[in-house]
């Protein structure tokens, strides 16, 4: 046996420093904690404390000749280190000190080290030259518990829903031929439709339950079944259904809503043009009131004014069109007609031409096609007139009388889709990140010891920074999205344009979240994740283009940063420009003073993982931004340049201020979530998550607040150490957490993921 050099007291010890010494764990900062439970330590005696003490010299630690016999004694004591101990680290010591020793009761000394340091066994598991029994997982939370925080009262929708999903119609497997793929989707389509789920958030008198914030959940669980029956669920019965329910009234509610919802009646939604994307006031497609025949005649007047990818368009026998009302030789704006496309028999009716879109990246089993209208009459009863609408006379009356604010309550009727869209990108990332933390749950490789098995790939810092991460932001973003749902549904809120610049802010940054999250899972999972078998790579294909439909991403940022400028007031034309102006010049003043130094450089684990910094972070980027826009706008106007160009010169920064302010707004609407848990261990490792995505944010813009004098060097430094030691802290966890998102085991179909 080897010779004691060390005394019970000072050995049981060794294994904290030699982790503290040659892993870097603790900072100065945290020296006291160690301090504190060698002062509380009765088994001490005062040589052993004065020694103990003295390796916590951060300007003078143990020499290397100290550390190399540590980690000899460790290695020759044959004692196994067990991740599965509630523990480890602290049993693993005593069992040391009982190699060499008669007597090694547990101390809980040690115990307070390792709880209030976060040191977690993948920090030293291959520090030390020992067996090591890896636990794949802890089993502290509770997966079911966190599911069920994540459902909130929306618990029985959604298990009902999930139960729907196992059935072999939703059995995943690999399309190449589209035909054979959309006729799989559409089925799959017209089975939820018969359990009722298509009409969910229309009016019970149709078949529904009015439950709006159940049917955007039903996106995210349809994602983890395939993208297209996403997709396609969300035109038939959120577009389509959703037009005739916000724009109709009742009589196109009694006519059609209830068909729609039972997928008897299949539509499009056909505002999109091949020459006007994003630009829906400026869409070409012309709805011409005929006075004589009482119909209203849509006509495509040009050749790239046709309908452009049109979901549903090889299916439907109805499209809600998109089109510039004119009635007494006038344009009143946009409206939506209801305009039959094919008869019973499924042919083309005349007047009306549609042609498949092809192959596409992604979304294959959802027939989009461009549509053209060749003087198409339909009854003047087919507007869909709740916010415009053509009187018996033939005159046009609206109760909205600014064309402006009726336009844009339109368009706000319709942001329910964006946030689900955001909802199906956010399901796309979890399928993903389900997978690929699974797999390296299991996967293990790359080992120089011949004693010990190889790592599992979680238990690779870079692993678990390149994912854990990505896990916390799911997290942010599930609550955050649950919250914008239940905004846009409040009834007591009609004026919908406060949540529309939210959202258009949230869906631009959660679908570019969603993208690189797959990205990122398909290389952890390395040529594994490149089999379609394993479903990453569908999933790339799919979510790719939710950066770009229901508002290019780009576009709706610009949309965002204009909302914050104009205080959600202003309406952005030519001529709202100047009014905005006026209110940043009455509301905004250089109340940004220069960042306290003390303040730059504070990098102690209390303030990092304070969540009244992180909102002091974000709020002062938003205040940051929206201050010196405000001020360079005001600059290019007054040397006389028009006001849409001034905007134009400064759309890059407008874009860093839409993601700012999404940001923050995320962010703190997840923190107000977290405060207003029951206290316990599931708010802590909500808590936990929080901090994690707060600090990855910041750390992704730290050149920024560098620039600006907010952080130093240090801290940027600190923050980057603190999100590695969240992610090796969150390690034991990762299996649950995302287990905690309730993915139906009929669903999690890769084999790389059983």
């Amino acid at each position: 046996m080897e010779k004691k050099t060390y005394s019970p007291g000072i050995l049981q010890y060794i294994p904290f420093f030699y982790v503290i010494w040659s892993d870097d764990l603790v900072s100065a900062s945290e020296i006291s904690v160690v301090e504190k439970a060698i002062q509380q330590d009765a088994s001490l005696n005062k040589d052993e404390t004065k020694t103990l003490n003295s390796w916590l010299n951060t300007k003078n630690p143990p020499a290397d000749e100290e550390l190399k016999n540590w980690k000899h004694i460790v290695a020759n004591s044959d004692v196994k280190l067990v991740e599965s101990d509630t523990y480890p680290l602290s049993t693993f010591s005593q069992n040391v000190v009982c190699n060499y020793f008669e007597k090694c009761p547990f101390n809980d000394s040690l115990k307070h080290i390792e709880v209030n340091l976060g040191i977690q066994p993948n920090h030293y598991n291959h520090l030390f030259d020992v067996e090591v029994e890896h636990e794949i997982t802890s089993n502290y939370y509770n997966a079911s518990e966190i599911d069920l925080i994540l459902k909130g009262g929306h618990a029985e929708v959604i298990d009902g829903f999930r139960a729907a999903l196992d059935n072999p119609i939703f059995k995943w497997d690999i399309h190449r031929n589209k035909e054979e793929f959309r006729e799989v989707v559409l089925n799959q389509v017209k089975y939820l439709a018969d359990k009722g789920y298509g009409a969910l958030a229309y009016p019970e008198a149709y078949g529904g339950i009015e439950d709006m914030e159940g049917y955007a959940y039903m996106f995210e669980n349809m994602m983890y079944v395939d993208g297209s029956l996403t997709i396609k669920f969300g035109v038939q019965f959120g577009l389509f259904g959703g037009s005739i329910q916000k724009l109709g009234t009742q009589k196109h509610h009694d006519k059609y809503l209830q068909d729609t919802g039972e997928a008897k009646l299949l539509g499009c939604f056909a505002m999109t043009e091949t020459g006007h994307g994003s630009n829906v006031r400026g869409i070409k497609t012309t709805a011409t009131f005929d006075k004589a025949s009482d119909q209203i005649i849509i006509h495509t007047p040009g050749k790239n004014d046709n309908k452009e990818y049109i979901g549903n368009a090889l299916h439907s026998k109805m499209a809600s069109v998109f089109a510039q009302l004119i009635v007494d030789g006038k344009n009143e704006g946009v409206h939506a007609i209801l305009v039959p496309v094919r008869n019973e028999k499924h042919e083309l009716l005349p007047g009306v031409t549609i042609e498949d879109n092809g192959y596409k990246l992604g979304l294959n089993g959802v027939d989009n096609g461009k549509i053209w209208f060749n003087q198409v009459a339909v009854p003047r009863e087919n507007l869909l007139n709740k916010y415009g609408d053509i009187k018996e006379d033939g005159s046009y009356h609206s109760d909205i009388k600014n064309p402006n604010k009726r336009f844009f309550t339109m368009l706000g009727t319709l942001v329910g889709g964006r946030i689900c869209v955001a909802r199906a990108g956010l399901g796309g990332a979890k399928m993903a990140l389900a997978v690929a933390i699974k797999h390296a749950l299991k996967r293990r490789q790359f080992n120089d010891s011949i004693k010990v098995q190889e790592d599992l790939l979680m238990d690779y810092p870079t692993h678990q920074l390149r994912l854990t991460p990505l896990v916390a932001s799911a997290y942010v973003y599930h609550v955050t999205l649950d919250k914008m749902m239940k905004d846009y549904c409040d009834e007591s809120k009609p004026d919908k344009r406060i949540v529309e610049t939210q959202v258009a802010g949230l869906k631009s940054i959660i679908t570019w979240y969603a993208n690189d999250t797959i990205q990122e899972c398909r290389e952890a999972c390395g040529g594994k994740g490149y089999l379609i078998e394993n479903r990453i790579a569908d999933l790339k294909g799919d979510v790719d283009i939710f950066t770009t439909f229901e508002g290019d991403n780009t576009v709706l940022l610009l949309l965002a940063a204009k909302g914050v400028l104009s205080d959600f007031k202003a309406e952005f034309n030519s001529a709202g420009f100047s009014a905005v102006l006026k209110l940043l010049s009455s509301q905004l003043s250089d109340k940004l003073s220069t960042i306290n130094p003390l303040y730059s450089n504070k990098v102690d684990k209390a303030h990092l993982y304070n969540s009244q910094f992180h909102k002091h972070a974000f709020d002062y980027r938003t205040r940051r931004l929206t201050y010196t826009l405000a001020k360079r706008i005001r600059s290019y106007i007054k040397k006389g340049m028009p006001s849409y160009q001034a905007f134009m010169k400064v759309q890059t920064h407008l874009i860093a201020l839409g993601k700012a302010y999404a940001a923050e707004l995320a962010y703190n609407t997840f923190s107000d979530f977290v405060n207003g848990m029951s206290e316990g261990k599931n708010k802590d490792i909500f808590q936990k998550l929080g901090t994690l995505h707060a600090l990855s944010e910041i750390r992704k813009d730290s050149e920024w607040y560098l620039e600006q004098g907010y952080i130093s060097g240090t801290k940027s430094k600190a923050i980057r150490q603190r999100v590695e030691r969240l992610c090796t802290e969150l390690r034991p966890h990762i299996g649950v957490l995302v287990d905690g998102w309730g993915i139906p085991e009929s669903c999690m179909s890769a084999p790389i993921s059983r």
